[in-house]
């Protein structure tokens, strides 16, 4: 009994270690090179933020299991976003929310000292008019805030890259 005990014992040991050593990260040159690659992209707004996490302005977090995404093409934005949220006038069965294709006004974007990226732009539907501002990390993380005439703020997680990457 013992005799097999310590050969599971060791079975999972080596699965432990390979495992660990196969899960390589970028290195440091790839991780620049691919910061790189985003902040060309976000210049040329070209770039798409995949979120995961959502977070309404009333009520808890909450992880997104749907691909869901806010894309950046020129001066057109395709948002297919979830909304949970409070909301104020809004047409019979709901109307379209956060899924939408529209064009861009007011884009902006500064990167700080830290080299975090802030883009604002305003986007218009027939049903609403939405604020954006979306701050990328420089790891690639980025977080996305929603302000919007006829609904409550809500914001979203994720990641961000350069479209086709």
């Amino acid at each position: 009994m013992r005799y097999y005990v310590m050969i599971a014992m060791g079975f999972i040991l080596s699965i432990v270690l390979f495992g660990c050593s196969s899960a390589k990260g970028l290195t440091k040159e790839e991780k620049a090179a691919k910061e790189a690659l985003l902040k060309q992209a976000v210049e040329k707004r070209e770039f798409v933020v995949k979120v995961d996490r959502m977070l309404p302005l009333n009520g808890r977090s909450q992880v997104l299991t749907s691909p869901y995404s806010l894309e950046i093409s020129g001066d057109r934005v395709k948002s297919y976003l979830p909304y949970f949220g409070r909301a104020y006038s809004v047409p019979y069965g709901g109307g379209e929310g956060l899924s939408f294709e529209s064009a861009i006004t007011d884009y902006t974007s500064a990167v700080d000292s830290k080299g975090k990226t802030t883009v604002e732009f305003q986007a218009r539907t027939k049903e609403d008019r939405h604020s954006f501002r979306i701050e990328i990390f420089p790891g690639g993380s980025a977080s996305i805030n929603v302000t919007s005439v006829n609904r409550q703020a809500i914001s979203f997680r994720g990641s961000a890259s350069a479209k086709g990457e």
